[in-house]
């Protein structure tokens, strides 16, 4: 976790961090992680399959433009997706990843997409080649209270057992205190013993008091403490989003760090 180390002007050192909070000595290597259930073949395959993927006429050119720096392959690779595998998608947004795992998952795998899915049941999901997302936890709720920075989420369950996998990116941020508690629940009662659950956001200062330009990023040690504390272990965390010029100071959409800001990649294991 090199970058992290020589990161200046600011108090968060992941590496160091993790030591203290006594959960280094969990780490798994990324390479060992799901070796026993997959062969590197079917690696090298699911892997091409993505790239299959991202190379679709039907994508957005609009995505495709951020493949550089969003890294789907290595990212997907690095939590150990394959194409036979259950998996969820929590607050798929416009379905950027809902485009490349939607396909990569359609005759192995399965798909399912839930919370937030409103933009891509309207859109996406009718479109040809993606017959196979499946929304789930339509009664999952999200609300925010007038004046409130951040949105509670009602949800029983996602309506999916044994999965394999579930992922989120860039949305941990969105939610109060309940609302993580409660997606951190729902996600460990939809894996299976081992599976895995994946998380992407952009990287806050450790401890930094909340700020308008920090409301969109959030502590990665906090959310490892909040999802390890929902019953999960971590697993390994990657450096393919660090930016060093993120200075972690800025508003995520501010004209100097928009489309490169520094992200924390954390997986995490049902035990």
């Amino acid at each position: 976790m090199m970058g992290y180390k020589n990161r200046l002007n600011t108090s968060f050192s992941l590496s160091n961090t993790l030591a203290a909070i006594g959960v280094a000595g969990c780490l798994l290597t990324s390479a060992s992680a799901f070796a026993h259930n997959h062969k590197s073949g079917e690696m090298h395959s699911t892997a091409d399959l993505v790239k299959a993927a991202m190379a679709a006429e039907s994508r957005p050119e609009k995505d495709k433009e951020r493949d550089r720096n969003r890294k789907p392959v290595q990212t997907l690779d690095f939590f150990g997706l394959s194409h036979d595998m259950k998996v969820v998608e929590l607050i798929p947004g416009g379905g950027w990843y809902t485009r490349l795992l939607a396909p990569v998952l359609a005759e192995k795998g399965e798909y399912f997409a839930a919370i937030g899915t409103s933009r891509i049941e309207r859109g996406l999901a009718k479109e040809e080649g993606f017959e196979n997302i499946q929304i789930t936890a339509k009664d999952a709720s999200l609300s925010r209270e007038p004046g409130a920075r951040f949105y509670s989420l009602s949800i029983d369950s996602l309506g999916v057992t044994d999965a394999d996998m579930v992922l989120t990116f860039r949305n941990y941020h969105n939610f109060d205190d309940t609302g993580r508690a409660k997606m951190n629940e729902v996600a460990f009662a939809a894996l299976k013993s081992g599976g895995i659950y994946a998380v992407v956001d952009h990287t806050a200062r450790h401890m930094e008091p909340f700020t308008d330009s920090n409301r969109r990023r959030f502590d990665p040690v906090k959310a490892i403490k909040e999802i390890q504390a929902a019953g999960f272990e971590l697993v390994d965390y990657s450096n393919l989003h660090y930016r060093e010029d993120d200075e972690l100071e800025y508003e995520v959409g501010a004209r100097s760090v928009t489309g490169n800001t520094d992200r924390w990649t954390l997986k995490f294991k049902k035990p």
